[in-house]
């Protein structure tokens, strides 16, 4: 067993082998305890940036949910056709960050720091993603 798992972390990067965990995090635990226990008054999804409520954040909560889900399964199985959309998911996540800070922000200036830092932090696994297709080889 304690052999099978480290041929299954051999086949990716530390930092992609990361990113899975936190897509199987986001998958068994985040999702469906945000999908079926938090209360109507606290629903809420981010996407692009911008902060849905009330059923749009449900529906939103679900398509999570299932890109969490393809990102799972195509990390464990090194899918081909995670290249380059894991990248281009993790760019969205970028923009996101920018948006949120800069939206959400107590005044401009601190909203651009925030922004420069986060977008910043999330940018280094976007590049990394988009310069990794050599690594998704199975079909």
């Amino acid at each position: 067993m304690i052999e099978q798992l480290k041929i299954e972390w051999q086949k990716r990067p530390v930092w992609m082998n990361l990113i899975f965990l936190f897509c199987l995090f986001m998958v068994f635990i985040y999702s469906p305890f945000d999908i079926f226990t938090k209360p109507y008054a606290q629903w809420a999804d981010v996407w692009l940036g911008y902060t849905l409520t009330g059923w749009y954040a449900k529906a939103g909560e679900q398509l999570h949910w299932l890109v969490y889900s393809l990102g799972a399964y195509g990390f464990w199985k090194m899918k081909s056709w995670m290249w380059p959309w894991a990248a281009i998911y993790s760019a969205q996540v970028v923009v996101a960050m920018v948006v949120f800070s800069v939206a959400h922000s107590a005044d401009l200036f601190t909203g651009i720091m925030q922004a420069a830092v986060t977008g910043g932090i999330f940018l280094i696994p976007t590049i990394a993603l988009w310069r990794a297709k050599a690594l998704f080889t199975e079909g």
